[in-house]
């Protein structure tokens, strides 16, 4: 990790949220598992949760003691993020819209955090919870979870990011079945079309094992790892792989390069620096 000030007291930040609760290293080191918690609503996306847990991923961006995301809803309300919340949502004309869905909003929060987040879906993701966790790096879901885009049900369509963000998962033919019929559909189907990565049986000990894995890789090398994949859906193959040369070759100004090739030559763990 880097040297000076850590950053800002992240669960302290968490502390004083509502929806929204934090806690850095309780399961592994280096990982920070945010929880969503609106029980009573099933974590609907509703503004306080969002502005909640964008000040909570703000703490967490300058926090030196994270490397790793974990984003779950709580167990009370037995789901991951069941949607938006449709009461702002009837409430709103066109101008209100408009202004609300000015980026960034807290998809492009968690799609531009410079640390890997991993979606722990224990539970329905729909609509926007399953926008949220398209936003995600990684997604891991419980064998009870449910996942789809029904906003066609409501008159309206996805507004998350989701109409450019699935097809890219799933392939344009699964992207429209899903949005034009708001048909939901349950892990197993969702890990064959790859909306998720993995329905794990031991579903924790996964999440945690992929997050630990990730956390004991050099900081910088999983930003610049994060960024290149990323670019992947926005360049060309020819500008892609020039990209990826680049952020290859500043690599290669860091202490934590030096570190690993010498780590492994030394046949001991790496000490990373973050720098």
């Amino acid at each position: 990790m880097s040297d000076g000030d850590p950053g800002p007291d992240t669960e302290a930040v968490g502390a004083e949220c509502e929806t929204v609760s934090v806690a850095v290293g309780d399961r592994v080191d280096g990982v920070a598992t945010v929880t969503l918690s609106r029980p009573e609503s099933r974590n609907a996306l509703d503004a306080q949760l969002r502005a909640e847990l964008s000040d909570v991923l703000e703490a967490i961006e300058a926090d030196d003691r994270v490397r790793v995301v974990v984003l779950t809803g709580d167990d009370e309300g037995k789901a991951f993020v069941a949607g938006a919340d449709v009461s702002e949502l009837r409430e709103r004309d066109a101008i209100e819209q408009r202004e609300v869905s000015k980026r960034p909003r807290i998809y492009e929060r968690i799609a531009d955090l410079p640390k890997p987040v991993i979606a722990r879906i224990n539970g329905h993701a729909l609509g926007g919870g399953c926008e949220l966790a398209q936003a995600c790096d990684v997604r891991i879901a419980h064998e009870r979870a449910k996942l789809g885009q029904p906003e066609i049900n409501l008159g309206i369509v996805p507004g998350g990011g989701g109409t450019q963000r699935l097809p890219r998962l799933v392939g344009q033919g699964q992207a429209m079945r899903l949005i034009l019929s708001g048909e939901l559909i349950d892990a197993e189907e969702a890990a064959e079309i790859g909306l998720v990565e993995e329905v794990p049986e031991n579903f924790d000990e996964r999440v945690y094992d992929l997050a630990g894995s990730m956390a004991a890789k050099s900081p910088v090398a999983l930003e610049f790892a994060k960024t290149a994949v990323q670019a992947s859906a926005e360049m060309d193959l020819s500008s892609g792989i020039d990209y990826e040369a680049e952020l290859f070759s500043q690599l290669f100004a860091t202490e934590d390069k030096n570190e690993g090739i010498d780590a492994f030559f030394e046949d001991r763990d790496p000490a990373w620096r973050g720098r």
